[in-house]
């Protein structure tokens, strides 16, 4: 079987909202599946870059990039064309402070996005690798 190598970028997008944190999830797979907004580096981009940039055109918001929180990395397999392909695929995730924009306006790959307060999104969010990831988060959060 092949395998090839994939490069990705996302963030933790927070705001402060009635004296507590919310961190911006997106649903996939038919609103069944929560996660944290990513996608591939693009060929010239940096991981801060792609961060901003799929974290954006996926949630419909715009955040000023605090920190690196940290990567997770993981395989998968996908059909294409006559042959299985397998991925070996490196995610960045970066903490994001909410500027502006709104959730309404989240890209056609996603078919949901919400605010969650922060321990709620560590209940709803799908992998345990992401929620290791929001877990790191909230401890630099709480430490700003």
């Amino acid at each position: 079987m092949k395998t090839e190598r994939q490069l990705s970028s996302g963030g933790v997008v927070f705001r402060r909202f009635k004296n507590r944190i919310e961190v911006a999830l997106i649903a996939v797979k038919g609103g069944n599946v929560w996660e944290l907004p990513k996608g591939l580096v693009e060929h010239g981009e940096n991981i801060a870059r792609t961060a901003h940039r799929e974290v954006k055109e996926e949630t419909g918001l715009d955040g000023r990039i605090l920190k690196k929180i940290g990567h997770i990395q993981y395989f998968y397999c996908r059909r294409e064309e006559a042959e299985t392909v397998r991925f070996f695929k490196i995610v960045y995730f970066f903490l994001m402070e909410y500027t502006g924009g709104d959730v309404g306006d989240h890209d056609y790959e996603v078919d949901d996005c919400r605010w969650f307060p922060i321990v709620e999104a560590m209940d709803k969010i799908e992998y345990d690798n992401e929620r290791e990831i929001l877990r790191k988060a909230a401890e630099m959060i709480e430490s700003l």
